[in-house]
């Protein structure tokens, strides 16, 4: 109904080389802000930072727990560095735990990290593998 011709005039719109048919890769960074609230299955290429509330299986390169964040399920990635809360099991080859964090998990690692003060209940599986 309504169209546009294009100004011959103007440059053509094209993108940057680099982001033409740029592949998905795992540096991205996904943020879930302190107002959401999730519930079901997320998944990500990249790494997840939860400043909200999750509640279900996340499986992501990377997941941050977010010092008011918390992760209530199942969790698969390869670094997990958590701040806040964390509930649940936990799959992952470096895992983090910070100073502020408080964790109710059952965690199977290969490398582990534990600042003062963080609070653990559950159990830590070392993976040989």
């Amino acid at each position: 109904m309504f169209s546009k011709t294009p100004d011959p005039t103007s440059a053509p719109s094209v993108q940057p080389p680099a982001l033409q048919n740029r592949p998905t890769s795992g540096n991205t960074k996904s943020v879930l802000a302190q107002d959401l609230r999730i519930t079901g299955e997320i998944s990500s290429t990249g790494t997840i930072e939860v400043l909200g509330e999750i509640e279900g299986n996340l499986t992501a390169r990377g997941l941050v727990v977010g010092a008011e964040g918390r992760m209530t399920g199942t969790v698969s990635a390869e670094t997990v560095e958590v701040k806040g809360r964390l509930d649940g099991r936990v799959a992952t080859i470096n895992f983090a735990l910070r100073s502020s964090a408080e964790v109710a998990a059952d965690i199977t690692y290969t490398t582990l990290v534990i600042e003062s003060g963080a609070q653990i209940e559950g159990k830590f599986t070392l993976n040989k593998a």
